[in-house]
């Protein structure tokens, strides 16, 4: 294949993708996430395929494995729920039937039905924004099924499609950037389940330490909502101190908001990540903040992927492009402004002897 012909094919798949990418983009998202996922999998379907399954059943096994995590994961929050259902209703009773406070010396008053009734209003509201969404997510979770599947299935030719349309001597650049790819997406699903495990020890701590009952099922809800991007455990402390505040209890309203704030919203993010991020993907906990943080502000839920997969590679870059250069990561810095060795002449014609006998040549046959 001449090479014109090969920038041709591949800005037309450059074309294709981005035009794909405008028509779709209403579930980009999950095709970004299907791809991770698929990604990873990947892996694991090649060893199934080496114990004998053929490779149909294979990936049908490792889209299962999936699938399955994803219900170990969310399906606490759910049993919890329905297991704690009566004692959610107890505390409810222990309400009062009005709250009093005073603001800016204006006293105010809130009765028990005005609050349910606010609260029953935005159950509603939440229940038919749910049931409008619904078939949305369901088509989305079956769209990401089969993306997961296919991934898995085809995934090998097309690595090994794109990995032929680069040149030749650029293979090992594309090889490196592989595995830094693979490395870095085992490791952010692998620090959400560690940040959540740490999350769920934490808070087995700070709400044994702020005297509260049922300290396993508190621990537990705040783990799995780690796993929540924005939200997180930051939306258990909130309930409870509202909690707090409307039996007059602001003493532990501000000990959940301050202590809760800090060691169970804020610490694991801040203590556990990063720490992990070093060993397992071989990326500095500051790159990894950085990141996280920025992708999870400029994109929302796809920026915890994409943003820390994005400073992987740039940082894989410049470890490339360092090695190209021989740039020695202890050496010294290259300085511009020193002097070099040796004579420097801003003229190059002086000391050279060139033009004084040319001139002196000329001279001569003047004066003949």
């Amino acid at each position: 294949m001449t090479s014109s012909r090969l920038y041709v094919l591949g800005g037309l798949l450059a074309l294709i993708s981005l035009l794909a990418a405008f028509i779709l983009v209403d579930v980009l998202a999950t095709v970004f996430f299907a791809i991770t996922v698929a990604y990873l999998l990947i892996p694991l379907r090649r060893r199934l395929e080496a114990r004998g399954i053929s490779r149909w059943g294979a990936s049908a096994v490792a889209t299962v494995v999936a699938a399955v995590g994803v219900v170990v994961v969310l399906a606490p929050l759910f049993v919890i729920l329905f297991l704690r259902l009566d004692d959610l209703f107890a505390l409810a009773s222990l309400l009062p039937e009005a709250l009093s406070f005073e603001f800016l010396d204006m006293f105010y008053e809130v009765t028990l039905n005005e609050v349910l009734t606010v609260v029953f209003s935005l159950i509603r509201s939440l229940g038919r924004s749910a049931a409008t969404a619904a078939p949305v997510v369901l088509i989305k979770l079956t769209l990401f099924g089969f993306l997961v599947f296919s991934l898995v299935l085809g995934g090998d030719s097309v690595g090994r499609t794109l990995l032929a349309s680069v040149p030749m001597e650029y293979h090992d650049v594309a090889r490196a950037l592989n595995t830094r790819a693979r490395e870095t997406l085992f490791a952010i699903y692998v620090l959400q389940a560690a940040t959540a495990v740490g999350t769920f020890f934490i808070a087995l701590v700070v709400f044994w330490g702020l005297g509260y009952d049922y300290v396993i099922t508190l621990s537990t809800v705040a783990a799995i909502l780690q796993f929540i991007p924005i939200v997180g455990p930051s939306f258990l402390l909130a309930l409870l101190a509202l909690y707090h505040v409307a039996v007059g209890n602001v003493v532990a309203a501000a000990l959940i908001v301050v202590v809760g704030g800090f060691a169970i919203a804020w610490l694991p993010d801040v203590l556990i990540r990063p720490r992990l991020a070093k060993e397992t993907a071989d990326l500095p906990g500051s790159l990894y903040f950085v990141g996280f943080v920025g992708g999870l502000l400029s994109l929302g839920p796809v920026g915890i992927i994409a943003g820390p997969l994005v400073v992987a590679l740039l940082a894989e870059m410049v470890s490339i492009l360092g090695d190209e250069l021989n740039v020695e990561e202890d050496g010294p810095m290259v300085d511009d402004s020193a002097p070099r060795d040796g004579p420097q002449h801003s003229d190059p014609e002086v000391g050279s002897g060139v033009g004084t006998d040319t001139d002196s040549d000329e001279t001569a046959g003047v004066a003949h």
